[in-house]
C-alpha cells in the first residue's frame, strides 16, 4: 500500500489545490480501510463491473479540470525493471474515450541506499495531452503509446537509483536517518566524548565541534 500514500503525498505536495483520487484493488482495500478515507475507490479489477466502475471514474475525472486521476496502470505490483512493460488494456481504451486532460508517466522505485529504511524515488515523464489529433487514436494505439513512455520514465529513474546521487532528486519529505537505536545510541556517545558533533545518517562524519 505504499504505492497509493505515494501517489497521494506526490500529488498535495506538488497540485495541493487539485483533487486527488483514483482506483485501487477492492480487496487491498478491504485490508486497509483508512485509504477510502483519504480518496481512494474499491474496484474489482478481475469483473466486468469493476472496469465499468473504472471507465465511469475516469470519465467523470476527465469533465473536471482540478483533478489528479491516478492509475496503476500496470494493475498490480511489478518489479520496475521488468522488460517488456504491459498496460491493463482499459488504460488505453480509457484513454482514447476521453476528451480532454493530459496523461503524466509516474515511475516509482523503493531501493536501499545508505540509511536502514528505503528511499521513496519518483520521476515523472513527459506530459501527453489527450486532446486534438490524439482523438483519432485507437485503444491499442494509445496503450502503446503509454507504455513506451512509462518505460522510459522507469529506465531514467532506474539509471538515477543505481548512481545513488541524492543531487539528482528534489528532496519532498526527509525520514529519520541512523543504523538503529542501540547503535546510534554508541555512536552518539563516542562523539560525545572526542568532543564531535555526532551525524546519524549512515554515511555521516562526525565534525570536530566542540562540546
Amino acid at each position: 500500500w505504499w504505492d497509493p500514500l505515494t501517489f497521494l503525498f506526490v500529488g498535495h505536495t506538488l497540485f495541493p489545490e487539485r483533487m486527488v483520487y483514483g482506483p485501487i484493488d477492492a480487496a487491498a482495500l478491504g485490508k486497509y480501510r483508512f485509504m477510502e478515507r483519504i480518496g481512494f475507490i474499491g474496484i474489482d479489477p478481475r469483473a466486468w463491473k469493476g472496469a465499468a466502475r473504472f471507465l465511469r471514474m475516469l470519465r467523470a475525472a476527465g469533465k473536471r479540470t482540478d483533478v489528479i486521476f491516478w492509475i496503476t496502470a500496470q494493475g498490480e505490483f511489478t518489479d520496475p525493471r521488468v522488460r517488456p512493460l504491459r498496460l491493463r488494456a482499459g488504460v488505453g481504451h480509457g484513454v482514447a474515450a476521453a476528451e480532454r486532460g493530459i496523461v503524466v508517466p509516474m515511475a516509482v522505485e523503493y531501493p536501499f541506499w545508505n540509511e536502514r529504511l528505503p528511499e521513496a524515488l519518483v520521476a515523472f515523464g513527459p506530459a501527453i495531452p489527450i486532446a486534438g489529433a490524439a482523438l483519432a487514436a485507437t485503444d491499442e494505439a494509445w496503450t502503446a503509446v503509454l507504455e513506451a513512455a512509462l518505460e522510459t520514465a522507469q529506465d531514467r529513474l532506474a539509471e538515477a537509483a543505481m548512481s545513488r546521487d541524492p543531487t539528482r532528486f528534489t528532496t519532498l519529505i526527509s525520514g529519520r536517518v541512523g543504523v538503529g537505536f542501540a547503535y546510534d545510541t554508541v555512536r552518539r556517545t563516542r562523539a560525545w566524548l572526542r568532543g564531535e558533533r555526532f551525524d546519524a545518517s549512515h554515511g555521516g562524519v562526525a565534525s570536530g565541534a566542540p562540546r
